[in-house]
């Protein structure tokens, strides 16, 4: 018989957070099969970042909260040959729903879609496009199973077109079994955070790259005594890596005032999308900050293709709540690049300047977001600033003074006899 959601099916809301914070509701969702047994139970928190253009062509960010009066139509228990689905309707018109597929022994999430509609105009004054917008993510959820809860109070986050969701303290199990939720948890990677194998860098695999403009860094704030701790980090396909990083990162935040915050690779876990022509690393420090870098593939006008850095997202968060303390993004980045089957290395400082209060510095970078073998970095190529030819930027710039102050006396001497036949004449 087809599961359905009887009168015992609850959503109920809890609101957290002190004064000062912005309102964040906690939802349940405990759906009941024909037999009045759970078949279904999700309780969880989230808020959305949603970036969108107004009529004055510029963008906005707008944080979008579940509403007090949450509806739950359209969530399924699912069964052997039915996914599982959970869908909040909420707000003005905005919707959200994730479905869950099953195997014997296991159970995962698979698509997250998510609905926001504009003509909110409490949440997106003045906005240029108007209606819905749907966005479909894949969820980064892996195998649970299906005896056990998965459990994750730390903040997760997912980024795809423009809008951030944000979930934690999310306890969750479909295709409940004999209508007992399971006493065994599956934690999430950020309730576990691990430490990715050490990749040491060798000077053996290193090529010079075409030079890269680096931004000046920003003056807003003295520098802290110690660079950041370099971190390793990897994103996995199975058990194969398919994308490899170590950097050391640094978030300078000139805002009320200047504030530099080093990224602790012991508290940071790593997650994300591996693809063909886009990936992104999404760096979760303490339920604090979270940084996201998308990279892309691109053909080259001799006939190559190279991976470059096209965009950074960065959200500062209050860890006890998860309200959104500051955010910034620019997708508009130029950085990083390298042919496609090679991996980045820069050494030197670097700095990216998401936007006028939001820079990133980036020390002993090595990265690698396409094409990893057997787990370790392909043959690197190096930054202008690492490289030997650096050295003759100074003597470049010498001699071009030199000839300045030679040229300078050539016509201090000239003029200085144009003068004296002057007096001569008369």
């Amino acid at each position: 018989m087809e599961p359905r959601c009887s009168s015992s099916c609850l959503v109920f809301f809890l609101l957290l957070g002190a004064s000062g914070f912005s309102q964040s509701y906690a939802v349940e969702v405990d759906l009941k099969d024909a037999s009045n047994a759970t078949c279904l139970y999700a309780n969880w928190m989230m808020r959305f970042l949603i970036k969108y253009e107004t009529n004055s062509s510029d963008y906005k960010t707008t944080t979008l909260n579940l509403s007090s009066s949450v509806t739950h139509n359209g969530s399924v228990c699912g069964n052997d040959t039915q996914a599982a689905f959970v869908a909040i309707q909420f707000g003005g018109g905005h919707s959200w729903g994730i479905n869950f597929t099953k195997t014997n022994e296991t159970y995962q999430g698979d698509l997250i879609t998510f609905t926001y509609n504009t003509n909110d105009t409490a949440a997106f004054p003045d906005a240029k496009r108007k209606g819905p917008v749907t966005i479909v993510v894949k969820d980064t959820m892996g195998p649970v199973q299906l005896n056990k809860v998965f459990v994750c109070h730390n903040t997760d986050f997912i980024e795809a077109e423009n809008v951030t969701q944000i979930f934690w303290n999310v306890t969750l199990q479909p295709f409940v079994q004999n209508g007992t939720i399971g006493k065994k948890e599956f934690r999430c990677r950020a309730d576990t955070p691990t430490s990715a194998p050490t990749v040491t860098p060798t000077i053996a695999n290193v090529t010079t790259a075409s030079i890269t403009t680096l931004s000046p860094a920003p003056t807003t704030a003295p520098k802290p005594v110690e660079n950041p701790e370099t971190g390793n980090y990897s994103l996995k396909n199975g058990n194969t890596a398919c994308l490899l990083a170590i950097v050391g990162l640094q978030l300078n935040v000139s805002q009320d005032k200047p504030l530099l915050i080093n990224i602790n690779p012991k508290t940071t876990t790593a997650d994300g999308t591996c693809g063909n022509r886009t990936a992104t690393l999404k760096l979760n420090d303490g339920n604090s900050t979270l940084i996201g870098f998308t990279f892309v593939v691109k053909n080259t006008s001799e006939g190559g293709q190279k991976f470059y850095l096209k965009e950074v997202n960065v959200t500062l968060l209050n860890h006890l709540n998860g309200s959104v303390i500051s955010n910034a993004g620019n997708n508009n980045f130029s950085e990083w690049d390298a042919f496609l089957g090679s991996s980045y290395m820069c050494r030197k400082e670097q700095t990216l300047e998401i936007n006028e209060e939001f820079q990133i510095h980036t020390f002993n970078l090595w990265i690698q977001p396409f094409l990893v073998k057997a787990n370790k970095f392909s043959t690197a190529e190096e930054c202008f600033a690492d490289s030997d030819l650096n050295f003759l930027i100074p003597i470049a710039v010498g001699m071009a003074l030199g000839f300045l102050i030679i040229l300078v006396f050539i016509s201090y001497v000239i003029g200085r006899r144009k003068s004296r036949t002057g007096y001569q004449s008369v």
